[in-house]
């Protein structure tokens, strides 16, 4: 085989094998470093602060720290700090309220990395530190308060442990985010049975009286009803007569004779409303009046109540 076919080919595995570890070489005397996402890397020498490098991607220490660089990887020491957010809960810490009630509180809160060389140097165990300041604020903070704070005021509550953390953690390179009081429950479960037995009554309670403010409401509701339609048909029933008056007064005024013709299907219906006996003759019949308590022939066909009309036919011409 030619030299020109094998170059190519050496030349290739050449880098494959070589090229690597040149930059693992490179990297471990500190020509260059990857910084990750939400990462910081601390470098010291001599036990002194070189400098920090955290923003993301490829860096050389030779352009940031100066000719001390190439001393690092023999004389100094490189450190990973993760800024990463981060989360915490914290369950069941003791208080008690002004009453001398027994409560677990759980708190929910953020941290992360704001200064890496304090996070580093100025405590041994910046997290475990945090932690034991969260849990302390939050007993200080909601101790000896009233129950129905703790219930309802959490919200300002939890503002007021963070701003009592905030100025510590930040002497140890952690900058608190969000806190949160997520839970308030009692730990006396007597205490917690007669709580619900009086939630129930309270609820029985207000469910009767919104019923009957509810009943009372429709009844006013109806009464006002009642009142308003009576009162329309009252002044309906006013105004009939004038009405009909003006209607028939204007009616004589045109034709009479329809007047009169009115008049006596009007008088029909109040006869026929009023529930009389009538008895129809012919209109050539002759007929005799009987009025007052005469006493009827004993073969004739008048009647015998008082006040009644006997028509019998035959005796008047």
């Amino acid at each position: 085989m030619p030299f020109d076919a094998i170059a190519p080919l050496v030349a290739f595995v050449f880098g494959l094998l070589f090229i690597p570890l040149l930059l693992n070489l490179a990297r471990t005397f500190g020509l260059y470093a990857v910084v990750r996402e939400r990462e910081a890397q601390v470098f010291t020498l001599f036990g002194k602060v070189v400098g920090t490098l955290d923003e993301p991607g490829l860096r050389f220490p030779l352009l940031h720290f100066g000719p001390k660089a190439l001393l690092l990887p023999f004389f100094g020491k490189r450190h990973m700090v993760s800024t990463m957010l981060r989360q915490r809960y914290l369950r069941d810490q003791m208080v008690n309220s002004e009453e001398g009630t027994p409560m677990g509180v759980g708190i929910w809160y953020e941290m992360q990395v704001s200064d890496p060389v304090a996070y580093l140097f100025n405590n041994a165990d910046p997290e475990g530190s945090l932690q034991a300041n969260v849990a302390s604020a939050t007993i200080s903070t909601l101790s000896n308060l009233e129950m129905d704070k703790l219930l309802e005021d959490r919200h300002q509550l939890s503002h007021r442990v963070r701003a009592t953390v905030s100025p510590q953690s930040e002497k140890w390179g952690y900058q608190l985010g969000s806190v949160y009081i997520r839970k308030v429950s009692f730990t006396d479960r007597q205490m917690v049975d007669n709580i619900t037995d009086k939630v129930v009554k309270r609820l029985v309670q207000v469910t009767s009286a919104m019923k009957q403010d509810g009943e009372n409401r429709v009844g006013l509701i109806k009464s006002q009803t009642a009142y308003k339609v009576s009162q329309q048909m009252a002044e309906a029933a006013a105004t009939r007569p004038s009405v009909v008056g003006e209607a028939l007064n204007t009616i004589a005024g045109k034709d009479p004779e329809v007047l009169n013709a009115v008049m006596e299907v009007m008088e029909a219906e109040q006869l026929i409303a009023s529930g009389a006996e009538v008895d129809v003759l012919a209109s050539n019949a002759q007929v005799l009046v009987s009025l007052g308590g005469a006493e009827p022939p004993a073969s004739g066909r008048g009647a015998a109540d008082t006040g009644r009309l006997s028509l019998d036919p035959g005796v008047l011409s």
